[in-house]
């Protein structure tokens, strides 16, 4: 089993950036293919970004490509995701999430453990 603990949330204005961090226990946190997801109040969660085990592979939302970038420092147990030119509509509660599948899955369901999040406001 993983524990997962979200940090770095807060408010700030459009156009801003935020680094959102993910502390993983256990000693097995390079096993686990790690997500971001977020919730906005009324919708479902939605996949933010993904990362491999080794890190070598990464996925994202259309919506915000070119923008995050998700990593990870296995030697840490930590996964992040840089936030930049952030946009009112990326207004959520961020998850972090870890998968024991080997593929980077962008399904919820996917995706065995989670922590509590963090929230997440742009001001326009």
């Amino acid at each position: 089993q993983v524990q997962l603990v979200e940090s770095g949330g807060g408010l700030v204005q459009a156009g801003g950036s935020l680094r959102l961090s993910c502390a993983a226990s256990g000693r097995t946190f390079s096993s686990y293919t790690m997500g971001w997801f977020r919730q906005a109040p009324g919708k479902e969660h939605e996949f933010v970004a993904g990362i491999s085990r080794g890190g070598l592979t990464t996925r994202y939302a259309d919506s915000v490509k070119g923008r995050f970038t998700i990593s990870r420092d296995n030697a840490k147990n930590m996964v992040y995701l840089q936030m930049n030119s952030l946009k009112p509509e990326d207004t959520a509660a961020y998850y972090c999430a870890g998968s024991q599948a080997l593929a980077v899955f962008i399904t919820k369901n996917r995706y065995d453990y989670w922590g509590q999040g963090t929230q997440v406001t742009v001001s326009s």
